[in-house]
Protein backbone atom coordinates (compact mmCIF):
# COMPACT_ATOMS: atom_id res chain seq x y z
CA UNK A 1 0.00 0.00 0.00
CA UNK A 2 1.66 3.19 -1.20
CA UNK A 3 -0.44 5.68 0.74
CA UNK A 4 -2.89 5.68 3.61
CA UNK A 5 -4.57 8.93 2.64
CA UNK A 6 -8.34 8.62 2.15
CA UNK A 7 -8.41 4.90 2.95
CA UNK A 8 -11.10 3.32 5.12
CA UNK A 9 -10.13 0.99 7.95
CA UNK A 10 -12.02 -1.40 10.22
CA UNK A 11 -10.35 -2.40 13.50
CA UNK A 12 -11.70 -5.05 15.87
CA UNK A 13 -10.98 -4.56 19.55
CA UNK A 14 -10.34 -0.99 18.47
CA UNK A 15 -11.54 0.98 21.49
CA UNK A 16 -8.53 0.36 23.74
CA UNK A 17 -4.96 -0.88 23.83
CA UNK A 18 -3.20 -1.85 20.60
CA UNK A 19 -6.35 -1.50 18.50
CA UNK A 20 -6.95 2.07 19.63
CA UNK A 21 -3.28 2.91 19.16
CA UNK A 22 -3.49 1.68 15.56
CA UNK A 23 -6.75 3.60 15.05
CA UNK A 24 -5.19 6.90 16.10
CA UNK A 25 -2.04 6.33 14.06
CA UNK A 26 -4.03 5.59 10.92
CA UNK A 27 -6.43 8.50 11.48
CA UNK A 28 -3.51 10.91 11.78
CA UNK A 29 -2.33 9.68 8.38
CA UNK A 30 -5.58 10.40 6.61
CA UNK A 31 -7.53 7.17 7.15
CA UNK A 32 -11.19 7.11 8.15
CA UNK A 33 -11.33 4.47 10.88
CA UNK A 34 -14.22 2.46 12.27
CA UNK A 35 -13.38 0.92 15.63
CA UNK A 36 -15.43 -2.13 16.62
CA UNK A 37 -15.40 -3.28 20.21
CA UNK A 38 -17.29 -5.58 22.56
CA UNK A 39 -17.17 -3.10 25.44
CA UNK A 40 -19.45 -0.01 25.32
CA UNK A 41 -17.51 1.51 28.24
CA UNK A 42 -14.28 1.29 26.27
CA UNK A 43 -15.98 2.84 23.25
CA UNK A 44 -17.30 5.74 25.33
CA UNK A 45 -13.84 6.48 26.73
CA UNK A 46 -12.24 6.15 23.31
CA UNK A 47 -14.65 8.62 21.70
CA UNK A 48 -13.96 11.18 24.42
CA UNK A 49 -10.24 10.83 23.77
CA UNK A 50 -10.85 11.02 20.02
CA UNK A 51 -12.67 14.34 20.41
CA UNK A 52 -9.97 15.73 22.68
CA UNK A 53 -7.32 14.73 20.12
CA UNK A 54 -9.16 16.49 17.30
CA UNK A 55 -9.86 13.23 15.46
CA UNK A 56 -13.65 13.15 15.81
CA UNK A 57 -14.19 13.45 12.05
CA UNK A 58 -11.81 10.56 11.36
CA UNK A 59 -12.91 7.86 13.83
CA UNK A 60 -16.32 6.26 14.33
CA UNK A 61 -17.25 3.36 16.58
CA UNK A 62 -19.69 0.48 16.89
CA UNK A 63 -20.17 -2.54 19.14
CA UNK A 64 -19.24 -6.00 17.88
CA UNK A 65 -18.61 -9.42 19.34
CA UNK A 66 -16.06 -10.96 16.95
CA UNK A 67 -17.36 -14.46 17.70
CA UNK A 68 -20.83 -13.49 16.36
CA UNK A 69 -20.72 -14.24 12.64
CA UNK A 70 -24.18 -12.87 11.91
CA UNK A 71 -23.29 -9.57 13.59
CA UNK A 72 -20.00 -9.48 11.66
CA UNK A 73 -21.90 -9.93 8.37
CA UNK A 74 -24.36 -7.17 9.26
CA UNK A 75 -21.52 -4.79 10.09
CA UNK A 76 -19.72 -5.59 6.83
CA UNK A 77 -22.91 -4.86 4.89
CA UNK A 78 -23.18 -1.55 6.72
CA UNK A 79 -19.58 -0.71 5.80
CA UNK A 80 -20.37 -1.38 2.14
CA UNK A 81 -23.44 0.83 2.21
CA UNK A 82 -22.01 3.70 4.25
CA UNK A 83 -18.35 3.70 3.15
CA UNK A 84 -18.29 1.81 -0.13
CA UNK A 85 -16.38 -0.97 1.62
CA UNK A 86 -13.14 -0.95 3.57
CA UNK A 87 -9.53 -0.87 2.41
CA UNK A 88 -7.75 -1.91 5.62
CA UNK A 89 -8.86 -4.69 7.96
CA UNK A 90 -7.16 -5.00 11.34
CA UNK A 91 -8.08 -8.21 13.15
CA UNK A 92 -6.94 -7.10 16.58
CA UNK A 93 -9.56 -8.25 19.10
CA UNK A 94 -8.03 -10.65 21.60
CA UNK A 95 -8.32 -11.95 25.12
CA UNK A 96 -5.47 -12.62 27.53
CA UNK A 97 -6.69 -15.99 28.70
CA UNK A 98 -4.45 -17.56 31.33
CA UNK A 99 -4.72 -20.46 33.74
CA UNK A 100 -3.52 -23.97 34.65
CA UNK A 101 -4.00 -25.81 31.37
CA UNK A 102 -4.62 -29.19 33.02
CA UNK A 103 -7.56 -27.63 34.84
CA UNK A 104 -9.00 -26.05 31.68
CA UNK A 105 -12.52 -26.95 30.64
CA UNK A 106 -13.94 -26.88 27.13
CA UNK A 107 -15.32 -23.45 28.05
CA UNK A 108 -11.77 -22.12 28.42
CA UNK A 109 -10.64 -23.52 25.08
CA UNK A 110 -13.78 -22.25 23.37
CA UNK A 111 -13.34 -18.79 24.88
CA UNK A 112 -9.64 -18.40 24.17
CA UNK A 113 -9.58 -19.88 20.69
CA UNK A 114 -13.00 -18.47 19.82
CA UNK A 115 -11.74 -14.91 20.22
CA UNK A 116 -8.02 -15.08 19.50
CA UNK A 117 -8.26 -17.36 16.47
CA UNK A 118 -11.97 -17.46 15.62
CA UNK A 119 -12.26 -13.68 15.66
CA UNK A 120 -9.49 -13.42 13.07
CA UNK A 121 -11.07 -16.12 10.92
CA UNK A 122 -14.46 -14.40 11.12
CA UNK A 123 -12.92 -11.10 10.08
CA UNK A 124 -11.17 -12.67 7.11
CA UNK A 125 -14.16 -14.72 6.00
CA UNK A 126 -16.49 -11.76 6.28
CA UNK A 127 -14.45 -8.95 4.77
CA UNK A 128 -12.02 -10.51 2.28
CA UNK A 129 -14.65 -11.40 -0.35
CA UNK A 130 -15.96 -7.84 -0.15
CA UNK A 131 -12.49 -6.33 -0.40
CA UNK A 132 -11.75 -8.47 -3.44
CA UNK A 133 -15.12 -7.60 -5.01
CA UNK A 134 -14.67 -3.84 -4.77
CA UNK A 135 -11.44 -4.15 -6.74
CA UNK A 136 -9.42 -1.44 -5.00
CA UNK A 137 -6.98 -3.85 -3.37
CA UNK A 138 -6.34 -3.28 0.28
CA UNK A 139 -4.49 -4.48 3.33
CA UNK A 140 -4.97 -6.87 6.26
CA UNK A 141 -3.20 -6.78 9.62
CA UNK A 142 -3.67 -9.82 11.85
CA UNK A 143 -2.57 -9.39 15.45
CA UNK A 144 -0.66 -12.36 16.82
CA UNK A 145 1.92 -12.22 19.61
CA UNK A 146 5.55 -13.02 20.26
CA UNK A 147 4.09 -15.72 22.50
CA UNK A 148 3.39 -17.52 19.21
CA UNK A 149 7.07 -17.87 18.43
CA UNK A 150 8.55 -19.06 21.75
CA UNK A 151 7.93 -21.75 24.33
CA UNK A 152 5.62 -20.24 26.93
CA UNK A 153 4.76 -21.38 30.47
CA UNK A 154 1.87 -23.86 30.46
CA UNK A 155 -0.48 -21.25 31.97
CA UNK A 156 -0.41 -19.48 28.61
CA UNK A 157 -0.93 -22.60 26.49
CA UNK A 158 -4.40 -21.69 25.18
CA UNK A 159 -3.42 -18.09 24.49
CA UNK A 160 -0.17 -19.05 22.76
CA UNK A 161 -1.87 -21.77 20.69
CA UNK A 162 -4.39 -19.31 19.29
CA UNK A 163 -1.77 -16.70 18.54
CA UNK A 164 0.53 -19.29 16.91
CA UNK A 165 -2.32 -20.27 14.61
CA UNK A 166 -2.81 -16.61 13.64
CA UNK A 167 0.90 -16.28 12.87
CA UNK A 168 0.95 -19.42 10.72
CA UNK A 169 -2.31 -18.53 8.99
CA UNK A 170 -1.00 -15.08 8.12
CA UNK A 171 2.28 -16.39 6.71
CA UNK A 172 0.44 -18.91 4.54
CA UNK A 173 -2.26 -16.51 3.36
CA UNK A 174 -0.05 -13.62 2.29
CA UNK A 175 0.91 -14.91 -1.16
CA UNK A 176 -2.67 -15.78 -2.07
CA UNK A 177 -3.89 -12.31 -1.11
CA UNK A 178 -1.07 -10.62 -3.01
CA UNK A 179 -2.54 -12.08 -6.18
CA UNK A 180 -5.71 -10.13 -5.41
CA UNK A 181 -3.87 -6.88 -4.75
CA UNK A 182 -4.26 -7.17 -0.98
CA UNK A 183 -1.24 -6.92 1.30
CA UNK A 184 -0.94 -8.64 4.65
CA UNK A 185 1.10 -8.17 7.81
CA UNK A 186 1.06 -10.07 11.07
CA UNK A 187 1.79 -8.05 14.19
CA UNK A 188 3.76 -9.83 16.93
CA UNK A 189 3.99 -7.65 20.04
CA UNK A 190 5.10 -8.49 23.55
CA UNK A 191 4.28 -6.28 26.54
CA UNK A 192 1.95 -3.39 25.64
CA UNK A 193 -0.21 -1.28 27.95
CA UNK A 194 -3.72 -2.52 27.21
CA UNK A 195 -6.81 -4.04 28.81
CA UNK A 196 -5.92 -7.59 27.81
CA UNK A 197 -5.85 -8.54 31.50
CA UNK A 198 -9.63 -8.04 31.70
CA UNK A 199 -10.42 -11.51 30.34
CA UNK A 200 -12.86 -12.21 33.19
CA UNK A 201 -14.95 -9.15 32.35
CA UNK A 202 -15.26 -10.06 28.67
CA UNK A 203 -16.06 -13.77 29.01
CA UNK A 204 -19.67 -14.47 27.93
CA UNK A 205 -21.98 -16.07 30.47
CA UNK A 206 -22.37 -19.34 28.57
CA UNK A 207 -18.58 -19.87 28.67
CA UNK A 208 -18.27 -19.39 32.43
CA UNK A 209 -19.83 -22.70 33.42
CA UNK A 210 -17.21 -25.44 33.31
CA UNK A 211 -14.27 -23.04 33.33
CA UNK A 212 -11.21 -24.01 35.34
CA UNK A 213 -9.73 -20.52 35.10
CA UNK A 214 -11.94 -18.59 37.52
CA UNK A 215 -9.23 -18.02 40.14
CA UNK A 216 -6.59 -17.25 37.52
CA UNK A 217 -8.77 -14.68 35.78
CA UNK A 218 -9.66 -13.02 39.07
CA UNK A 219 -5.95 -12.78 39.88
CA UNK A 220 -5.17 -11.44 36.41
CA UNK A 221 -7.66 -8.61 36.92
CA UNK A 222 -5.49 -7.40 39.79
CA UNK A 223 -2.34 -7.30 37.63
CA UNK A 224 -2.66 -4.24 35.38
CA UNK A 225 -0.01 -3.57 32.71
CA UNK A 226 3.39 -2.32 33.83
CA UNK A 227 4.25 1.33 33.47
CA UNK A 228 7.35 0.37 31.48
CA UNK A 229 5.36 -1.57 28.89
CA UNK A 230 5.17 -0.17 25.38
CA UNK A 231 2.65 2.59 24.71
CA UNK A 232 -0.14 1.52 22.31
CA UNK A 233 0.30 4.67 20.24
CA UNK A 234 3.91 3.70 19.59
CA UNK A 235 2.69 0.31 18.40
CA UNK A 236 0.18 2.08 16.19
CA UNK A 237 2.90 4.08 14.47
CA UNK A 238 4.99 0.94 13.99
CA UNK A 239 1.99 -0.78 12.38
CA UNK A 240 1.24 2.17 10.08
CA UNK A 241 4.87 2.17 8.92
CA UNK A 242 4.70 -1.61 8.46
CA UNK A 243 1.64 -1.33 6.24
CA UNK A 244 3.32 1.24 4.01
CA UNK A 245 6.48 -0.90 3.85
CA UNK A 246 4.47 -4.07 3.17
CA UNK A 247 6.22 -6.05 5.91
CA UNK A 248 5.04 -9.59 6.53
CA UNK A 249 6.17 -9.61 10.16
CA UNK A 250 5.79 -6.50 12.30
CA UNK A 251 7.65 -7.10 15.56
CA UNK A 252 7.66 -4.46 18.29
CA UNK A 253 9.94 -5.94 20.95
CA UNK A 254 13.39 -7.47 21.10
CA UNK A 255 13.04 -9.09 24.52
CA UNK A 256 12.18 -12.53 23.15
CA UNK A 257 14.95 -12.73 20.55
CA UNK A 258 17.03 -15.29 22.47
CA UNK A 259 13.96 -17.40 23.31
CA UNK A 260 12.93 -17.37 19.65
CA UNK A 261 16.42 -18.45 18.60
CA UNK A 262 16.39 -21.24 21.21
CA UNK A 263 13.02 -22.55 20.05
CA UNK A 264 14.00 -22.45 16.39
CA UNK A 265 17.31 -24.20 17.12
CA UNK A 266 15.52 -27.00 18.95
CA UNK A 267 13.25 -27.48 15.96
CA UNK A 268 16.08 -27.35 13.42
CA UNK A 269 18.18 -29.78 15.47
CA UNK A 270 15.35 -32.30 15.16
CA UNK A 271 15.31 -32.08 11.34
CA UNK A 272 17.16 -34.98 9.68
CA UNK A 273 19.95 -34.16 7.24
CA UNK A 274 18.55 -36.63 4.71
CA UNK A 275 15.27 -36.15 2.88
CA UNK A 276 13.90 -39.18 4.74
CA UNK A 277 15.32 -40.80 7.82
CA UNK A 278 13.86 -43.50 10.03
Amino acid sequence: MRTLQDKRAFITGGASGIGFGIAKALARRGVFVVIADLRPDHIDRALVEVREAGLASSIAALTLDVTDRAAFAAVAERMDIELGGIDILVNNAGVGIEGPVLEAGFADWDYGLGVNLGGVINGLQTFLPRMIAHGRGGYVVNVSSLAAAVRMPANYAIYAAGKAAVLNLSENLREELAGKGIGLSVLCPAFVRSNIHEAALNRPEHLREGSGFGASEASLLQRPPGNDWLDPETVGEIVADGILAGRLHIVTHGEFRDKMRERNKTLMDAVPEAAFQY
